[in-house]
């Protein structure tokens, strides 16, 4: 049956809608990295949309000359890694155990952290409580204040309430306990929204440069954010130099923030592809035989 006359405006209206959307979002990006690619004071003259004037690699080779990039990359890395594991395992074995309509005080738990999620003690509070822990200065800055949030957990106790608890009972029945459910059929199960909650949870932890503004004053702990944070922040090239950054008239420091940002934003944009499929699919077909 054929689409009526309203139905095809209709459609077309949607793609021509979100070809301008993609376009707002994608010129920015391709124009950054035309400006990574291009001589820096040659950048200067303007003029430069989707493709480099001036082609050289000299803002990428100035950037990696650097040792200080690598040991913030290590840092976001491992903070990444390391707080992406530990907020999947606390934050999702607290929506298990809300999840659970018999558990004693779930009401009382619930509505302590809905209030968490409207009121906000704020920034100094936060900033003493982070300092009498010992944590200021301190790597376990970027894990634990994160380790749990209350909208993630909403997320994962809803999903979990609607998967068939004939799953668990068959499994109880065969032996296991709750550990082994939740660990060996539960969180199977519960990849797609898993890896959704990684991704988000993964994402902030990737660009979070703030804790490191704040609680962070050893070099050797600063993220790649806060590298980026400082070079584009710097008043000129000059300040690279205080880095061990090679100078060259082949760059300036706008060239170099170009150039900086497609570096710290790559690994995100590579990893997003091979996490995305978990957002449509579902993995509970086949899970409970009739």
């Amino acid at each position: 049956m054929g689409l009526d006359r309203g139905e095809k405006i209709f459609n077309v209206f949607n793609v021509l809608f979100m070809l301008f959307f993609i376009s707002i979002i994608v010129f920015p990006l391709i124009n950054i990295v035309a400006l990574s690619f291009n001589n820096g004071y040659d950048a200067m003259k303007g003029g430069i949309y989707l493709f480099p004037r001036k082609f050289t690699l000299v803002n990428y080779e100035t950037i990696l000359k650097d040792t200080t990039i690598y040991r913030a990359f290590g840092v976001t890395a491992a903070k990444t890694v390391i707080g992406v594991i530990g907020h999947l395992v606390i934050t999702g074995a607290a929506a298990y155990a809300l999840s659970k309509s018999y558990l004693l005080g779930r009401k009382i738990f619930i509505r302590m952290g809905i209030i968490t999620m409207f009121f906000y003690g704020g920034m100094i509070p936060s900033f003493l409580v982070v300092k009498s822990l010992g944590l200021a200065n301190n790597f376990w800055v970027y894990i634990i204040p994160v380790l749990f949030s209350f909208y993630d957990m909403v997320i994962l106790m809803n999903f979990f309430r609607s998967l068939p608890e004939s799953i668990e009972e068959s499994a109880k029945i065969d032996g296991a306990n709750v550990f082994q459910v939740f660990f060996k059929i539960i969180v199977p199960l519960s990849f797609p929204v898993l890896a959704t909650i990684a991704l988000f949870h993964g994402v902030y932890q990737w660009n979070d440069f703030f804790v490191a503004k704040l609680y962070v004053t050893d070099k050797a702990l600063y993220p790649i954010q806060y590298y980026l944070y400082q070079l584009l922040t710097s008043a000129g090239a000059a300040s690279s130099a205080k880095a061990g950054v090679y100078i060259s008239k082949a760059f300036t420091t706008q060239s170099l923030q170009q150039a900086t940002m497609i570096v710290t934003t790559l690994p995100i944009v590579l990893i997003y592809p091979f996490l995305q499929k978990y957002f449509i699919s579902g993995m509970l077909v086949g899970g409970v035989k009739e």
